[in-house]
């Protein structure tokens, strides 16, 4: 199977890797992306900069990795959630938000990992582009799922209104606007829903 937007060359992960890929986690997140070099990377990693490049080929898919791993994560964390919210479309809803609320307090404190990552990386040339972009595009398909089973007759709007809701909160928290913005655009949806 080739390369697509929906699916991002992968590399498999040595231990060497592994180390490599957890310290660019690290620092990507903290610094930023563009602040960081592939020498610090290798330095917080303990391994040469060559092992980086026999590994990764380029910074580009330590990104790619980086990212593709949160977004993972990111994902695995949500469905658990979701799995133990039970049938109700409202408390569905509602515990998207929740786990939003835990993820960013105990992943997130600088806001979404994509969200930054997309300051940074805006060209849609560039191969991590796709999994930013692509697990936004999830989320709305998320949003529509759960708002079919409120609103049959309108559920793109209401997901829309979800996920607007939703992905202010992820910014408003990363940016520190005001304290818990996650626990507010959960209030608001509540509203929104009843």
């Amino acid at each position: 199977m080739g390369t697509t937007a929906e699916n991002p060359r992968r590399i498999t992960l040595t231990p060497a890797a592994r180390r490599a890929l957890e310290a660019a986690a690290r620092l990507f997140y903290e610094r930023g992306i563009h602040a960081v070099g592939v020498d610090l990377i290798a330095a917080e990693a303990g391994v040469t900069k060559k092992t980086l490049y026999d590994r990764f080929g380029s910074k580009e898919q330590i990104v790619v990795e980086y990212l593709a791993d949160r977004d993972e994560r990111w994902r695995a964390f949500l469905g658990e959630r979701l799995d133990t919210a039970g049938p109700d479309p409202l408390e569905r809803v509602l515990a998207v938000f929740d786990a939003s609320r835990a993820w960013a307090r105990d992943s997130s404190p600088k806001g979404c990992s994509m969200v930054n990552a997309h300051a940074e990386i805006s060209d849609p040339a560039h191969p991590a582009h796709p999994i930013i972009t692509g697990q936004k595009q999830w989320m709305l398909a998320l949003f529509t799922g759960l708002a079919a089973d409120i609103a049959p007759d309108e559920p793109a709007r209401l997901a829309r209104a979800l996920m607007l809701l939703h992905e202010g909160a992820l910014v408003a928290h990363g940016l520190n606007i005001f304290p818990d913005a996650i626990a507010d655009a959960r209030e608001q949806a509540r509203a929104l829903l009843a």
